[in-house]
């Protein structure tokens, strides 16, 4: 009888113990709470950014190849047409080699993107391009190839070394506490594409970890993973219920993108396109950029400078002897700050009251 009274002291000891730490993990941000914060704000627009000089998310974050001269500029060129945040992908392996030395180069990035009036999204995980990484010296690119040196982040060596869910866990949790209360940071988009490069619902219980992280260390901003593809219906129940202001991905044309805020709309949060603009599948700055401003919605096109990812160029299209398509694929601006078209900077600057 003694020993049973000790086991169900433990057990409930156990639980209380569990029930706890439970209830230190913030409830996803109520309805009122995520309209209160957006309606804070002006009209949020901007760009996937990652200087022309980084082929993928480890030659931006890493020191030896971290080029604030390149970001001072370009951000430049996005304050001069009205552009006020920019999505970031950040990558676990650059923390992992100098975990002091990354937050520093993201308070420095934050410090001249601030300079230029303009908020940052940062992503932590992304399922899309390469599986392996390793640090040093990135590859040149492919000529002609779309993103051949993008990496995923944590790609293959999430499923090949069990250890290494400890070390994303406390870079996760090491960047949140160090920019929780950080006004520079609009919004942590903690999942890109959960699910692609045939992950499917593999990817879930690291989606479910990272909110989980996210919320025990509770920063003053949103957190969100952005759906993608209705195929994926687990992962999307998931992101939905989770997310505390929507995001989502859509490259096509403005009638199908309207169906996609109207449907993304019955959910009664403020909705974020963190992805759009592809030139040739009819996904263009002169048909969604007004759409999304007339609902009120967040835009982030994908690709800004072109550079050594070589987004000029489609997925699916590589060209391989590196000729200039006649429609760019993605991006605004070649390195010299010359647009790929003057008519879509003054599309651009027209919906950002910058002319």
């Amino acid at each position: 009888m003694k020993k049973n009274i000790i086991l169900l002291l433990l057990v409930a000891i156990y639980c209380c113990t569990n029930t706890v730490n439970a209830q230190k993990e913030r409830a996803v941000w109520s309805k009122q709470q995520a309209n209160e914060w957006y309606s804070a704000k002006a009209w949020i627009r901007g760009s996937n950014f990652s200087p022309s000089s980084a082929i993928n998310q480890l030659e931006m974050w890493q020191q030896a190849s971290f080029d604030t001269a390149t970001i001072n500029r370009e951000l430049g060129f996005a304050e001069s047409i009205g552009f006020n945040s920019m999505r970031v992908f950040l990558h676990h392996l650059a923390w992992q080699q100098d975990p002091k030395g990354f937050i520093q180069r993201m308070n420095t990035y934050l410090s001249i993107s601030d300079k230029h009036h303009i908020s940052t999204m940062f992503v932590f995980f992304d399922d899309c391009w390469n599986e392996s990484y390793k640090a040093g010296t990135q590859p040149a690119p492919k000529i002609g190839v779309h993103n051949s040196g993008w990496l995923r982040d944590p790609g293959k060596l999430y499923y090949d070394d069990p250890a290494l869910i400890s070390v994303l866990e406390r870079y996760v949790k090491d960047v949140l506490t160090n920019f929780k209360h950080d006004k520079r940071i609009l919004l942590w988009d903690v999942y890109n594409e959960p699910g692609n490069s045939g992950y499917g619902n593999k990817s879930l219980p690291l989606l479910q970890k990272v909110f989980s992280w996210g919320r025990q260390i509770n920063p003053d901003q949103p957190l969100s993973s952005g759906v993608w593809s209705p195929d994926l219906k687990e992962l999307n129940a998931f992101q939905l219920a989770n997310d505390d202001v929507i995001t989502y991905h859509n490259y096509s044309n403005e009638v199908e993108h309207a169906q996609v805020i109207d449907s993304l709309q019955l959910y009664g949060r403020p909705l974020i396109c963190t992805e759009y603009m592809a030139r040739t599948r009819g996904s263009r700055f002169e048909n969604i950029m007004p759409l999304l401003k007339q609902h009120n919605v967040a835009a982030f096109n994908w690709g800004f400078v072109s550079g050594k990812t070589n987004t000029i160029y489609a997925w699916d299209t590589p060209m391989p002897n590196g000729a200039e398509p006649a429609i760019w694929f993605h991006d605004i601006f070649r390195k010299d700050g010359t647009p790929f078209s003057s008519a879509e900077i003054r599309t651009i600057m027209s919906l950002t009251g910058k002319n």
